[in-house]
């Protein structure tokens, strides 16, 4: 029984240590807070609420009366290839009929835009604060010279974003 317990938690150990991401190697290219809206590019919409973030701070208010895509900020190039480039972000609703979910492109020299959205865990309804991402997997030799960061609502209602970061981690 101890053998089996042993290889069972060995087993474990090795899965654990290839099937999640390494902790603590992820690596901040760039972060907008969203104290205010300095830098927003879609500005229709758009407010800056202090009261509803949980530092007091602000996060970025979106009232949608339709479906609609915000655009947020272009990061302009970030010198990086061969890693999974992340962009993650708080976000919370209510009163949402339909999805949210963030939504990157990025640009490569002479072959175009292509994306990654967030529709794994997209928010509905009405929902506390949760940490959304999503990645893009970048080989060797893929380096986009710009990188869009939107957040997509595909219907009504109001959500909030805020703290975000674009980070670099490795493939795995």
């Amino acid at each position: 029984m101890a053998k089996r317990s042993s290889a069972l938690l060995a087993m474990f150990a090795i899965i654990v240590m290839f099937a999640l991401p390494a902790i603590g190697q992820e690596v901040e290219l760039k972060r907008y807070p969203l104290n205010d809206a300095e830098g927003v590019i879609s500005q229709s919409e758009v407010s800056v609420d202090k009261e509803a973030s949980p530092d007091g701070k602000g996060a970025l208010k979106i009232t949608a009366g339709e479906p609609r895509v915000i655009r947020l900020f272009e990061t302009g190039k970030l010198g990086v290839e061969d890693a999974r480039l992340i962009y993650r972000a708080r976000l919370r609703s209510e009163n949402l009929k339909g999805q949210a979910f963030l939504e990157m492109w990025c640009n490569f020299p002479g072959k175009g835009e292509f994306f990654s959205r967030g529709l794994k865990n997209p928010i509905s309804g009405t929902t506390g604060w949760v940490t959304e991402e999503t990645p893009f997997f970048l080989k060797k030799g893929e380096n986009p010279d710009n990188v869009k960061l939107n957040l997509v609502v595909n219907g009504t209602g109001t959500v909030w974003i805020q703290d975000i970061k674009v980070l670099k981690a490795p493939l795995q």
